[in-house]
């Protein structure tokens, strides 16, 4: 059993020393001066016009979660998706009762405005 996982296990220990390695050369022989340049926020390769402090309205927030909550959703549909036939007509119609319900809630948002960006 444990010839098996041997690679895997040798390959996580290297990974994780030159991992370590390369960190520990970072901070013995990088440079440390810091300057206001290098301290500014960096992001996307343009700088960053946000100073700190600055509020986000509620709504990049809320589409956010949305997006996050219905990415989530449609990721169970792929083991479904790989085995239909081994589940047998049961998970078909379980899967059609899963996006109908999908679509309902994605409908109800939608009418209540939450994807509107304001």
């Amino acid at each position: 059993m444990l010839r098996s996982y041997l690679p895997a296990i040798v390959f996580l220990i290297l990974g994780g020393a030159v991992g370590g390695a390369f960190a520990m050369l970072n901070t013995v022989i990088g440079p440390r001066r810091a300057t206001p340049h290098k301290q500014d926020p960096y992001e996307c390769g343009l700088p960053s016009e946000i100073k700190r402090g600055m509020r986000f309205g509620i709504s990049f927030y809320l589409i956010a979660m949305l997006f996050i909550l219905f990415d989530i959703e449609v990721i169970f549909l792929y083991p479904i998706a790989i085995e239909l036939r081994a589940y047998g007509s049961f998970a078909l119609g379980e899967t059609i009762v899963f996006i109908g319900l999908l679509l309902i809630a994605f409908l109800y948002v939608w009418r209540r405005g939450a994807l509107e960006w304001r």
